[in-house]
């Protein structure tokens, strides 16, 4: 079977940001099922690189720092998909700064690695619509979710149902779009007892928001899923958050628990499916 090459800035042993575990899970069952997964960084794709594999199926991840020539070539001689984790079609990559998230032309970029492609995969139906609103001829998927691994779902399992203090759990970024301060700020003015759940190892910060009764986020760009919320109701928290989860536009999002936890066992089927029949 032809080997295929998986391009994205970071992978999860350099940032472990929820794009980045998504794509290593979806690597490492394509991987056990046979397929020959090339990762590289974007940064370490070269033109040559790129044309020696111009017969492979390219699966492209983040690719801020995807050199221009590569990806014209990408474009005009090869076979890939788009796993979108944000909007690069933007030069701004947040859409929330437009009016109904529609940007003006001149804002746009990348137009024809999207319409080129045979897909570009969305992680929601919010996230998709807004693509769709600014992009014409794009084949659009919704895969309605991401992928975890098994021992995660499995341990948040086991976390769902602990004993849980009546306080709202907070997640401590720097990042400004994460607005932490928005969170406090609103706890502060409705009287809401907090915890601010800082940046710990992945097992202990899902062990730590597992003890409360709710999660508040009010994120200031579009979150294409927010896998945050997802674990939060997983955990069988509520949740308080604003127009810009895309996860609570899906039809799933009523349920939680051991039932969203199937339900992610199951995408893991799905979503791995879809990126087969498309290649």
């Amino acid at each position: 079977m032809n080997k295929i090459i998986f391009i994205a800035d970071y992978f999860s042993n350099e940032i472990a940001g929820g794009g980045e575990l998504n794509n290593d899970e979806l690597i490492n069952i394509l991987n056990n099922l046979g397929y020959n997964i090339q990762k590289i960084n974007s940064r370490n794709c070269s033109y040559d690189y790129v044309k020696s594999n111009k017969d492979c199926f390219f699966i492209v991840a983040n690719f801020v720092q995807l050199h221009k020539a590569c990806i014209e070539f990408i474009t005009n001689n090869c076979k890939y998909i788009i796993y979108e984790h944000d909007h690069k079609y933007l030069i701004t990559r947040n859409p929330a700064i437009f009016p109904n998230y529609i940007a003006p032309k001149n804002q746009i970029i990348n137009e024809s690695f999207y319409t080129k492609a045979v897909a570009v995969l969305c992680q929601s139906i919010f996230h998709k619509n807004i693509i769709k609103n600014n992009l014409e001829n794009v084949n659009l998927i919704n895969l309605g979710g991401n992928i975890w691994p098994v021992n995660t779902l499995n341990m948040l399992e086991n976390l769902c149902n602990n004993s849980k203090e009546d306080t709202c759990a907070i997640m401590e970024s720097n990042n400004w779009h994460k607005n932490t301060a928005g969170a406090i700020k609103y706890c502060e003015v409705k009287n809401l007892p907090y915890k601010l759940i800082p940046n710990l190892k992945y097992e202990d910060f899902l062990q730590e928001l597992s003890k409360n009764k709710k999660l508040v986020f009010f994120p200031q760009t579009p979150e294409t899923l927010s896998r945050l919320v997802v674990e939060s109701r997983m955990l069988n928290l509520s949740v308080i958050i604003n127009d810009k989860v895309g996860a609570s536009y899906e039809d799933w999002f009523n349920i939680k628990g051991i039932e969203l936890i199937k339900l992610m066992k199951d995408k893991r089927i799905s979503i791995t499916k879809t990126v087969q029949e498309l290649m």
